[in-house]
């Protein structure tokens, strides 16, 4: 059991404290920031899941990223992928729709690719998901390339 940001060896404790409350291996220094992100950004626990599964997988991303318009939940700019995590997904309104399809369409404007992934997906298809995204990154790696 370690830290999964900075490989801290953690206690049974700090390992249970972290698992119920965030979902991964965190050491304590590292669970309070994330705390405080969540607090501060209103980050889905799930984009810190995630976060971490690619991190895992090798994949450099970053969390709450600004593009300059609003903050986006993961940001791969490697591949200039856009992660976006619907916390509520069955509670959509078509007031949150077309906002949402209107930031998709700002970022795609400024040559990102934006996907919307529901939290129940992550909390448990993590792997999997994490698979897919991979498999996402490979198609615009390439098309990338291509233009």
């Amino acid at each position: 059991m370690t830290c999964l940001e900075c490989s801290k060896k953690l206690d049974y404790l700090e390992h249970r404290k972290s698992m119920d409350l965030l979902g991964v291996e965190l050491c304590e220094n590292h669970q309070t920031r994330m705390v405080k992100l969540i607090e501060m950004k209103n980050t889905p626990t799930e984009a810190i899941q995630l976060y971490y599964g690619l991190k895992e997988a090798g994949v450099s991303a970053m969390l709450e990223w600004w593009d300059g318009n609003k903050s986006v939940d993961i940001a791969i700019s490697r591949v200039k992928l856009n992660i976006e995590i619907d916390a509520e997904y069955s509670m959509l309104t078509h007031e949150q729709a077309i906002n949402d399809l209107e930031r998709t369409m700002h970022s795609f404007k400024n040559g990102f690719t934006t996907i919307r992934i529901p939290h129940v997906l992550i909390k448990h298809y993590l792997k999997e998901t994490v698979h897919n995204i991979l498999g996402i990154m490979e198609g615009l790696k390439a098309n990338i390339k291509v233009i």
